[in-house]
């Protein structure tokens, strides 16, 4: 099973991919969202996206500024005001 990421900007659509696990630096501390995560919503503070392409795996890291992170029955969308 995976999770379907999609991670956006006010410009793009910077990356739509089915991964194992993402990590998202939230205001309240950073959360892991596996397949299966409850639907929320949070805002997230400058740092860094981690994403597990699967179990075990080395984490891709992207840094990104601001926004938000939903967790649907779709997956997880970040909404990122800017990412480098």
């Amino acid at each position: 099973m995976a999770l379907h990421f999609e991670l956006v900007t006010p410009a793009r659509l910077v990356r739509s991919d089915d991964v194992f696990m993402v990590v998202v630096p939230g205001t309240e501390g950073e959360e892991g969202v596996l397949e299966g995560h409850a639907p929320y919503m949070t805002t997230m503070k400058d740092g860094v996206l981690k994403i597990y392409k699967s179990e075990g795996a080395q984490p891709e890291e992207i840094k990104v500024q601001g926004g938000f992170a939903e967790v649907s029955e779709n997956g997880l969308t970040v909404l990122a005001e800017h990412v480098d």
